[in-house]
């Protein structure tokens, strides 16, 4: 009986998490890894490269925990959300957040086997993550706050390799920003009412569902335009342009199938079309400079 427990335990926590929502910047964080591999005379470390994705598995286990765990009233409250592990008491709240803790500290300990600058930045990596959580509940900037969160993985990564600053990195990180971002207030269109009843702020609240839709729009009008930049800051080839032509029409495709009045397939937009996008691009791009 209890061998076939412990697999059902782990699927709770890799559940709770979204764990197939490492979809998102993973791949960005590849290529700032594989950016900085170049840079550094193009002599690929497996231990960097585990490094890079173990702290990249221990930063979103601990967001995305914390994230259930502060969130766990609400989201008892919320139809949306009221199957939720914590709600639905599938995990217990104390344990989501030691959950959150452990892999928070182990995050700290596995930058400090990359370099000293990783690990004397980690603190602040984990700020910026963790925070999102309590953001919705000052301000309507939340989703720029979960931007910058996941805008950290291809800057990161560089440094992990590096060990320095490089602009390359810096304007892909923004443009995952802009990217989160946009789709972010895509998904929280689905909330907007039970938000405005429980004095809970985001942009689709603040601004109304028309003009949500807008600003994402031109969210995502900007990350074209800095992958466009990036392309020619760096030298990049045929495969990048096709790659981003592909992530561009997948980008504004999502704006063509949700619409104010119609968010019957706002997952689609917000999970296929955008993990599709993060893929191809990175895929191509990556492929691109190893070439």
């Amino acid at each position: 009986m209890m061998m076939q427990k412990i697999p059902l335990k782990v699927k709770d926590y890799l559940s709770m998490v979204k764990f197939a929502h490492t979809i998102f910047a993973m791949p960005f964080a590849l290529l700032g890894f594989f950016m900085a591999t170049i840079q550094v005379g193009g002599v690929l470390s497996w231990r960097l490269l585990l490094l890079v994705l173990t702290c990249m598995f221990l930063a979103r286990n601990a967001a995305m925990s914390f994230n259930r765990w502060a969130d766990r009233e609400i989201d008892k409250r919320n139809p949306r959300t009221s199957m939720r592990e914590i709600p639905a008491e599938i995990i217990k709240p104390a344990y989501a957040l030691a959950f959150c803790l452990s892999n928070a500290v182990l995050f700290i300990v596995a930058s400090w086997f990359i370099n000293k600058l990783c690990f004397y930045l980690s603190p602040v990596a984990l700020i910026v993550v963790l925070g999102y959580s309590l953001t919705k509940r000052f301000t309507s900037l939340s989703h720029f706050i979960l931007g910058l969160g996941l805008a950290l993985a291809p800057t990161g990564a560089y440094l992990a390799v590096c060990g320095h600053f490089n602009w390359l990195p810096v304007i892909l990180s923004f443009a995952v920003l802009c990217w989160v971002t946009g789709f972010d207030i895509i998904y929280a269109l689905q909330d907007d009412d039970f938000d405005r009843d429980n004095k809970l702020r985001s942009v689709p609240v603040a601004l109304g569902r028309a003009h949500a839709l807008s600003l994402s729009l031109a969210l995502h009008v900007i990350t074209f335009c800095l992958l466009v930049s990036a392309g020619f800051i760096g030298g990049n080839k045929i495969v990048y342009w096709i790659g981003l032509g592909i992530f561009g029409i997948l980008l504004f495709y999502q704006h063509t199938i949700v619409k104010p009045n119609d968010l019957h397939r706002v997952n689609l937009a917000f999970f296929t079309l955008n993990g599709i996008a993060s893929l191809v691009y990175a895929l191509f791009a990556i492929t691109d400079i190893l070439t």
